[in-house]
């Protein structure tokens, strides 16, 4: 990937230096998963030659244990999205490109707009996104609107000197929005109000970009006629990859998380369902972000909880794109032959500490969503889609259920339950590994221990949001949500909160228990 700075002779390109250090090379990084892989395995293997006989005979306990039978449930909604992935990807959406090729350029839109919302983040990302967006208004050969929504006077200096420096025809345009610094949905508000008064027609389309999302070659008119070939989407997403600044550890967890993004998109792409319009970059019709009731459910997102009080949404821009979108009748689609690539930046360089910061507004933002989301009913989402939903409330617990368990019986019984338990963790978590294989991302051998990282930390993780869904953060910006609640008010949220987590762990704690008596 090409980046840019700026000398006395101009902006020059340059092999982007995001990562720590250069990339190794591909013989090196062969030999590193090579290495990983074995050790992976060889650990599977000890743990295996660690069992007494007995663990592996048919009929006893312990064997039934190791099969996972409190666990087994749970796999199958995941083979359901494996299946309906694949189902996406080889069959449905080839029909659909190839629909959309027929097109040809009756497909392409009247005029396309750019949204760029952009704050606190590095020069060099800066200006890496904004190259690639002007590159893009440039080479689709459209009518093009970049808007550009940030807060700083250095960034807008910086964009307007790669503004010059590229030179852009004259059906390429540049509209800089400055707003105060309370957060991206305002940010977003005003870049679609600055869009509203140019008054673009029905076959408009707006593209929303986050100021740390690099635009590849040819999204705009790989994607855009989706939109025209399916007159019943109103908004679409893509394919992503990622650049991380951070240890070994968070680049393959960021990896990880886009593999499994991939195919799940594909999945709920299947029956126009995709769950989320992710900010890095999805592709609306102007006629939707230019509509009022679209744009206050962006800027003033906001729930009634019955023991929390109403409070609007700080973070989850992309939870509330979407809801309003599903909740007017639109549908929502996936293009996943087409992608951009995101610079990551953990908001802390100790892997532990950054991956709990983001999975507390990753869940927070989802689990926010989903009580009102379920509330539309299968009719309007579908029924997988209320499943899935459905699902999102229960995993939680049932991702801590097989651990629970495990130790419980360790300690009541033997330890061999343990070491059982362990080993039908590594199995399965290689297993699902290897199934991203489908996904086109490349796989690493961290993959199964940090899938199965995810589903015990984030389940703790979703518990501690799901009864403090008022308390949000940004893990980049420092905008803060004040509600202005009184001291009792303060002092009632947060008791009742401990209170509430108290009572679930230990009903959940009493059910592990009483399996161990079965």
């Amino acid at each position: 990937m090409l980046s840019a700075y700026k000398t006395n002779r101009g902006f020059i390109a340059y092999p982007s230096t995001y990562l720590d250090g250069p990339p190794p090379s591909a013989s090196r990084s062969f030999l590193i998963d090579l290495g990983g892989w074995l050790l992976y395995l060889s650990g599977l293997i000890g743990l295996v030659l660690m069992l007494p006989a007995q663990a592996f005979e048919p009929g006893t306990r312990i064997f039934v244990f190791a099969l996972g039978g409190l666990g087994l449930w749970r796999y199958g909604l995941r083979i359901m999205h494996f299946v309906r992935s694949m189902v996406f990807l080889h069959w449905a959406f080839p029909r659909a490109r190839r629909a959309a090729l027929r097109t040809g350029a009756s497909a392409m839109p009247s005029h396309v707009y750019l949204l760029i919302t952009s704050f606190r983040i590095e020069t060099l990302t800066t200006t890496m996104v904004y190259q690639a967006a002007f590159e893009e208004a440039i080479n689709c050969g459209l009518p093009t609107t970049v808007v550009a929504s940030i807060v700083e006077m250095a960034d807008q200096r910086l964009i307007l000197a790669l503004w010059e420096h590229l030179a852009p025809p004259s059906r390429v345009r540049l509209k800089i929005v400055r707003i105060p610094g309370t957060g991206k949905r305002d940010a977003l508000a005003q870049g679609f109000r600055c869009i509203s008064r140019d008054m673009p027609d029905a076959d408009a389309v707006v593209a929303l970009i986050d100021g740390d999302t690099v635009l590849e070659k040819g999204v705009i008119v790989k994607t855009a006629p989706f939109l025209k070939t399916m007159p019943s989407v109103g908004a679409l997403t893509t394919n992503e990859f990622c650049d991380v600044a951070g240890s070994y550890a968070m680049s393959e967890w960021h990896k990880l998380r886009f593999a499994q993004r991939h195919l799940n998109m594909c999945s709920m792409a299947l029956t126009r369902r995709v769950l989320t319009l992710t900010g890095r970059m999805s592709l609306f019709r102007a006629s939707i972000v230019t509509d009022p009731r679209f744009i206050d459910d962006v800027q003033n997102d906001a729930i009634e909880h019955w023991r929390l009080g109403k409070f609007r949404f700080l973070t989850g821009d992309d939870k509330s794109t979407w809801y309003s979108l599903v909740r007017l009748g639109w549908d929502t689609y996936y293009v996943p032959d087409t992608s951009v690539r995101t610079l990551e930046s953990p908001p802390d360089p100790r892997f532990l500490k950054a991956s709990r910061k983001l999975m507390f507004r990753w869940y927070g933002n989802s689990l926010r969503q989903n009580g009102r989301a379920l509330k539309l009913g299968p009719r309007k989402l579908g029924w997988f889609t209320y499943y899935v939903l459905l699902d999102q409330r229960v995993l939680m617990w049932t991702g801590l259920l097989g651990l629970a368990t495990a130790i419980a019986a360790s300690i009541k019984f033997s330890m061999v339950y343990m070491l059982t338990f362990l080993l039908w963790v590594g199995i399965t978590r290689l297993v699902m590994s290897m199934l991203l294989l489908a996904s086109g991302h490349r796989i690493g051998p961290a993959f199964p221990l940090l899938l199965y990282y995810n589903q015990v930390i984030g389940s703790v993780m979703k518990i501690f949001v799901f009864f403090r869904l008022d308390q949000q953060s940004w893990t980049r910006q420092k905008t803060t949500l004040d509600r202005n609640l009184g001291a009792f008010q303060q002092r009632f949220n947060q008791w009742s909160s401990w209170a509430m987590t108290f009572s679930a762990t230990s009903f959940f704690a009493a059910i592990v228990m009483c399996l161990l008596s079965l």
